[in-house]
């Protein structure tokens, strides 16, 4: 009996008195896209600022599975310079996050040894970018502005 009313108090109060937080999804969504498309964008800056390094990590430290390392090269810092500024804009957002989800993927999956800090960090951007992927990247993106311009469809006939 007193668990049941402790819930229920509990739960009007989460229904009536929390709802309101709600309100701050799209400041969450386009914090989350900054936040980790700034890592990208970084991460693709510094592989073409130092491409002769980044040919050698391809080659001797990272082991992409089924790519020639120049090609794992070209397509990591490709994804990391491409992808960020559509994140960021909320521009083909679900494309954006589940490309940058699959870049920060395979960045793991081809180190030989990950330190528990760097891999904190990488489930952190792989959690954000699922979540963005998954919702969506929120009211306040191109994709919704876009979305908001289309004019609505009629119902199908027949």
């Amino acid at each position: 009996m007193f668990i049941t009313r402790v819930a229920s108090r509990l739960y009007r109060f989460q229904s009536t008195q929390l709802a309101h937080l709600a309100k701050a999804e799209p400041l969450l969504q386009i914090a989350a896209r900054l936040h980790v498309a700034q890592v990208f964008w970084s991460s693709g800056l510094t592989k073409v600022q130092n491409w002769e390094g980044t040919l050698f990590l391809f080659q001797q430290e990272y082991q992409v599975p089924l790519l020639p390392p120049e090609l794992a090269a070209w397509m990591g810092a490709g994804g990391e310079l491409a992808l960020p500024p559509l994140l960021a804009l909320g521009l083909l957002g679900r494309f954006s996050a589940l490309g940058l989800f699959v870049v920060n993927l395979v960045a793991v999956l081809s180190l030989p040894e990950v330190s528990p800090v760097a891999l904190g960090q990488h489930l952190q951007w792989g959690g954000l970018l699922a979540w963005l992927a998954v919702s969506g990247v929120g009211a306040w993106s191109v994709d919704a502005w876009l979305q908001r311009k289309q004019p609505t469809a009629p119902p199908p006939q027949g």
